[in-house]
């Protein structure tokens, strides 16, 4: 292929704080484009004159409350010659704007879910595509007609240029054609979600899919081929004017350019996700990634990149790390790979890639034809024993310690490699695993690596909290009077039993439950097969910890300070006093709550919400004692209750009344009539969780991450799918801004929790593209609880 005719960088614009998820050319400026981003904006790039060829910020829009996931232009009118800017966002709604206004001009509201895809019309018709099943058809403001009929969520739609004809794509792996607004034609081959949809003319459509597979229809029908290059999720098509030939994006990190059927050119990105694509009028081609960053590629010389800016971007590609366990370079052995030399030899097409192996690293490359030579575009992690500086060598590695563990007395030993950094009970849980041995050994491996390797374990930064001119701990609601989170149970922050800690005599010797830190009966163990220790989880995870004596304190000294009409008699401050000691001592002699007061708790629990929280973390612990439960959460006085709670976790509301409010609703699951009221009000309760993932608070998020997994551990065994996908959808979204890995894993058991042995739940996960939302985790190995966990989900729901 001629170098004129092949596509080279013109520009890189690194427009966004988050992935660009869409991109869309614009009727003015001429060679203008319109991006949108997880960053909740939206942006208009316009060309400038200057000698490199870039592209200028124009125009900023904000409106939406959550990501932004797709974007399309409307068609100018008399009322607005420009044309109008509609986007779509996780906040379920789609914004329109002008072209010189950062705020909508208005918002249509009426999907249930991610708005997902967007695509105009004649006449100001606008087509939308959504996670609740959907598309709507929207005109002057209002929502026409919604078309019901996939079973999953509707990844893409475009209406073609017949008057009345529109197409919705779907993870329920069908295409469906619509006119006016009946389900005319179902279009059936794709095997996995379709992702997204082009036109090319009135009789003619291109689909792509998570099946790798592009396809060309016939409106009427007929699917008349199918090409292949893509080795992963394809996510994105655009047409060129000829309406022939096209280009793709996908999870493969390429940008190919097909020709007369072919692909004649792959593009590989610095990104792992290539999730979007546009063809310029001038048929420069603009893509969107999960890096931020906008590329512009041209094939046009007089506007292609400097060679220095070619060579960063080449520099930039080789410097990438490639994760084998994607898939896209196939099964790696090491022991299999020719050396540099293989290099000598041309390759035999545009895109080629070859795997070489260059001491102890795996690198690979790809044959540009354009260029004759192989350009490096990575290296492939994974695929490398890399030398440290580590003092023992086992299976070719380097570690602080290897120990001999003999579990049963004649059989074979066995190795264990630690290094310090490691959390030892993961690294013994990693180890029975590995060996299919029974968990009941957990306790007894990882305290043997705690005791040979003292003073040498990696252990948390301690809490912060303490008085920095007496040193003495302070008042944080909800915190323990416990020193340290290490060893804590991965849950609730309870503490389990470390050699050196300090007796502990209620714990029974054997395996420390991964979720509670409790014991469990040890008898010899025997192998078995190595199980899910994650999930279904389906106890509920309470917030136990408690320093009743601070808590005190700090009541009586808000209260000092209180207005005149919210003191609190010193009668009600000690009925306080005794009705938190009575839920913090759990022996039998001591008395129960009082009905006097846990009136007096409710009545307290409406002070001023400056001074409220206190109160509230009092209310917390004494939801776990049943009479309590009963009192507070039954038939009658149980909605006041969830009522209060969600008035105090308004997201403008004060973080630590959101935060106790959302464990109090946690613990208020440890008991019968608690649950009950939590699942008859789970809509709105859900929905007021929703909104506090947008607050950027870490104790918030786990204690939302919490309150989701206790949902979807009593929806487990429950048929109802309409509760578990709005569980998924607030999870899933959840995950989309919560950093804390604690958070994370919290959510990723809830996941898992409610797909567990229900199949219509993993399709309905799998429609909401969870596995591709999640992925990301697979690697997380700090804390490695994550990462095992998140695979596990995966390999539910794949």
């Amino acid at each position: 292929m001629a170098s004129s005719n092949s596509y080279k960088l013109r520009c890189s614009i690194p427009g966004h704080e988050m992935d660009v998820r869409g991109l869309a050319t614009t009727v003015f400026p001429e060679g203008a484009f319109v991006s949108v981003s997880r960053d909740r904006t939206g942006r208009v790039w316009v060309p400038n004159s200057s000698p490199d060829m870039r592209f200028t910020e124009m125009h900023c829009m904000s409106g939406h409350t959550n990501f932004v996931s797709c974007v399309c232009m409307i068609a100018p009118s008399e009322t607005y010659p420009r044309g109008l800017i509609a986007t779509g966002g996780n906040d379920n709604n789609i914004c329109v704007f002008t072209l010189d206004q950062p705020q909508p001009l208005f918002m249509l509201k009426g999907h249930k879910n991610t708005v997902c895809s967007l695509s105009s019309g004649k006449f100001g018709t606008l087509l939308s595509g959504s996670w609740d099943t959907t598309a709507k058809v929207w005109l002057n403001e209002k929502c026409m007609m919604t078309l019901q009929g996939h079973t999953a969520a509707v990844w893409a739609v475009v209406i073609l240029p017949e008057q009345g004809l529109m197409l919705s794509g779907s993870a329920d792996k069908t295409i469906k054609l619509w006119k006016a607004g009946r389900c005319e034609k179902t279009y059936e081959g794709h095997e996995d979600c379709v992702r997204g949809l082009a036109v090319i003319s009135s009789a003619e459509f291109f689909s792509c899919s998570n099946d790798t597979s592009i396809r060309r229809w016939l409106v009427t029908g007929e699917c008349v081929q199918v090409y292949y290059s893509h080795t992963n999720y394809i996510y994105s098509l655009a047409v060129f004017p000829n309406s022939e030939d096209f280009v793709s994006t996908g999870e493969d990190r390429t940008l190919r350019i097909w020709k007369k059927g072919e692909c004649t050119q792959t593009i590989r990105m610095p990104a792992q996700s290539v999730w979007c694509c546009c063809i310029l009028p001038n048929g420069d081609i603009v893509v969107g990634a999960s890096d931020g960053i906008i590329r512009v590629f041209t094939e046009v010389e007089a506007r292609m990149a400097s060679a220095e800016d070619l060579q960063a971007f080449e520099d930039e590609l080789s410097k990438a790390t490639i994760d084998p366990k994607t898939g896209d370079l196939g099964d790696i052995k090491m022991e299999d790979l020719p050396g540099r030399e293989h290099l000598n030899e041309p390759g035999n097409r545009d895109g080629q890639t070859r795997l070489i192996k260059d001491g102890q690293k795996v690198e690979a490359y790809q044959w540009s034809v354009s260029d004759g030579r192989w350009m490096k575009i990575g290296d492939v992690v994974g695929g490398s024993n890399q030398q440290t500086s580590k003092s023992v060598v086992y299976e070719g590695k380097e570690y602080d310690y290897v120990f001999t563990i003999d579990v049963n007395e004649g059989g074979p030993s066995m190795k264990l490699p630690y290094n310090v950094s490691e959390d030892p009970w993961l690294t013994a849980h990693n180890f029975l695993q590995k060996n299919d041995l029974s968990p009941m050994f957990l306790d007894q491996v990882a305290n043997f690596i705690i005791e040979n390797t003292k003073g040498h374990v990696v252990g948390p930064a301690q809490p912060a909290g303490g008085d920095p001119f007496t040193g003495g701990a302070r008042y944080i609601p909800g915190s323990s009077d416990d020193r340290s989170a290490f060893g804590a149970d991965p849950f609730t922050g309870s503490g389990r039993y470390i050699p050196g800690s300090g007796p502990n005599p209620s714990a029974p010797v054997g395996v420390a439950d991964p979720f509670t830190g409790g014991g469990a009966y040890s008898s010899a163990a025997l192998r078995q097969k190595s199980t899910n220790i994650y999930f279904p989880k389906t106890d509920g995870v309470t917030f136990e910890q408690a320093n009743a004596t601070q808590i005190i304190a700090k009541l009586k000294e808000l209260n000092g300070g209180a207005p005149q009409e919210h003191k609190l008699s010193e009668e009600v401050l000690e009925s306080l006093q005794m009705l938190l000691m009575s839920v913090c001592d759990s022996s039998p002699s001591k008395s129960p709550p009082t009905i006097q007061q846990i009136s007096l708790l409710w009545k307290a629990s409406h002070w001023p919400e400056d001074i409220v929280f206190p109160v509230l973390d009092i209310m917390r612990l004494a939801v776990r004692h049943p009479q309590v439960n009963e009192s507070l959460c039954g038939e009658a006085e149980g909605v006041q209750l969830c009522n209060h709670l969600l008035s105090l976790m308004r997201p403008e509301g004060r973080p630590a009344n959101q935060m106790l409010a959302l464990r109090t609703l946690c613990n208020c699951f440890s008991g019968r009539h608690g649950r009950a009221l939590l699942i008859a009000q789970r809509e709105t309760v859900l929905s007021r969780v929703a909104d506090l993932a947008s607050v950027c608070n870490k104790n918030i998020h786990i204690a939302l991450a919490t309150l989701v997994l206790n949902y979807a551990g009593c929806l487990h065994s429950q048929p109802d799918l309409e509760a578990k996908a709005q569980c998924l959808s607030v999870a899933s979204r959840a995950l989309e801004t919560v950093q804390d890995k604690e958070a994370v894993f919290r959510l990723l058991v809830a996941l898992g929790t409610i797909v567990a042995s229900d199949q219509a739940a993993k399709d309905l996960a799998r429609s909401l593209g969870v596995n591709s939302q999640i992925s990301k985790y697979s690697s997380v190995s700090d804390p490695s609880k994550v990462g095992e966990c998140c695979q596990l989900v995966l390999k539910e729901i794949q």
